[in-house]
C-alpha cells in the first residue's frame, strides 16, 4: 500500500476544509474518526504521515473517549516511527489547560495567575485569593465553553449552587485572574509547520465563544440579513512581536505543528497568553479579506511532506 496522508480527528464538519484543500492538490489522504475503534497492537502502522486534530471539546459532541482512544492510537504510531504531527506530546497540551500553563510558562511565556482546583468547598477557598475580578473555566475544554466572570467570591458562590454550574469533565476547574482588554479583543497567532502564519483579531464583546470555524457562527451578528454585519475576526497586517519567536522555540519544544495561541493584552500593554488550540480552524471571511489561507497552506505542508517521505522510499 503506498504512502498516504492519515487525518486523526473526532468532526467532520472542522476537517471539510482540509480535505478539500487536499482535494484540490490531488494528494491521497485517508479520514480517521477516532469517535470509536478497535487498535490491533499486533500489527504495524500503515505508511504514511499523520495529522492529529483532536480536539479537547470532543466530549461535547458526545466523543467523550475520543482524546484517549487518540493517545492510545499516537502511541502506537510513535512506537513505530510514524511520521505525525502534533504527537502525543501536543495531544496532552490539547487536553489540559493546567499542561499548557506550566510548559507556556517553561518558555518564558507569561500567563495569568491561575488556580487548579478539584471540589466546590475548594473553589471558594481559592476565590479568595484574587484581589480582583476572575473568570472560571475548565481544564479541558474548548470554544471558550464554561467561562463565566466574576467580580467577587460571593458571585461564584451564588453560581457554584445553581443549575447553571458545569462540572468539568475532568473535575478540574481553574480560577484565573481576568485581563481586563481595553478594546474587548484577544488575539489569536496561526502557526503552520510550526512557523507563524498570521494574527486575527477576535472581538470578545459579545462572549466567549471564541471558535473560528463557521459551523460554530452564530447570533445576530453573523445574520445575513443583519444591515452591516460586525466581523468577529480580523486579520491583522504585517503583526509582529517579539512574542512570535517564543511561541515557536515553545511549538518545537512540545511537539506541535499546526496550531492556534491565543493572548489578550491589558491596558499597559503586557500580554498573557492563556490557550494554545492544537486543533485550529480558520475564519473563511477573514481570510478571504486578507488573502490568506490556513488550510491550504496546512496541506501544502502535509503534501509536500508526503512527497519527502515517498522520495526516501
Amino acid at each position: 500500500m503506498s504512502a498516504t496522508i492519515h487525518i486523526i480527528h473526532e468532526n467532520d464538519e472542522w476537517t471539510k476544509p482540509l480535505r478539500q484543500a487536499l482535494d484540490a492538490l490531488n494528494v491521497p489522504y485517508e479520514d480517521w474518526h477516532l469517535h470509536e475503534g478497535t487498535l490491533d497492537l499486533s500489527k504495524e502502522p500503515p505508511k504514511g504521515i499523520f495529522y492529529n486534530r483532536m480536539s479537547a471539546s470532543s466530549h461535547t459532541r458526545d466523543h467523550r473517549f475520543a482524546p484517549e482512544y487518540t493517545a492510545a492510537v499516537l502511541s502506537w504510531l510513535e512506537a513505530h516511527d510514524r511520521i505525525v504531527f502534533n504527537n502525543s506530546r501536543a495531544l496532552a497540551l490539547e487536553v489540559s489547560k493546567v499542561a499548557q500553563y506550566t510548559a507556556l510558562q517553561a518558555h518564558g511565556i507569561q500567563t495569568p495567575k491561575t488556580m487548579a482546583v478539584v471540589g466546590k468547598a475548594q473553589l471558594l477557598e481559592a476565590a479568595s485569593h484574587f484581589d480582583g475580578a476572575f473568570i472560571t473555566k475548565h481544564n479541558r475544554a474548548g470554544k471558550g465553553l464554561g467561562v463565566q466572570l466574576f467580580q467577587h467570591p460571593d458571585a461564584l458562590k451564588s453560581y457554584l449552587t445553581s443549575d447553571d454550574f458545569e462540572e468539568p469533565i475532568d473535575g478540574i476547574t481553574l480560577l484565573q485572574q481576568y485581563i481586563q482588554s481595553p478594546n474587548a479583543k484577544i488575539t489569536r497567532c496561526e502557526f503552520i509547520g510550526g512557523k507563524f502564519f498570521y494574527a486575527v483579531d477576535v472581538d470578545t464583546s459579545d462572549g466567549f465563544e471564541l471558535c473560528p470555524a463557521d459551523a460554530c457562527q452564530i447570533g445576530d451578528t453573523f445574520c445575513p440579513t443583519t444591515a452591516t454585519p460586525k466581523p468577529k475576526f480580523v486579520i491583522r497586517e504585517s503583526f509582529d512581536h517579539p512574542i512570535i519567536e517564543k511561541y515557536e522555540r515553545f511549538l518545537q519544544a512540545n511537539g506541535i505543528t499546526f496550531a492556534g495561541i491565543e493572548f489578550i493584552q491589558d491596558a499597559q500593554g503586557t500580554i498573557y497568553t492563556y490557550d494554545v488550540n492544537t486543533n485550529t480552524n480558520y475564519n473563511k471571511d477573514a481570510e478571504q479579506v486578507a488573502g490568506l489561507y490556513g488550510m491550504t497552506a496546512i496541506a501544502n505542508h502535509l503534501a509536500n511532506a508526503l512527497h519527502s517521505l515517498t522520495q526516501k522510499a
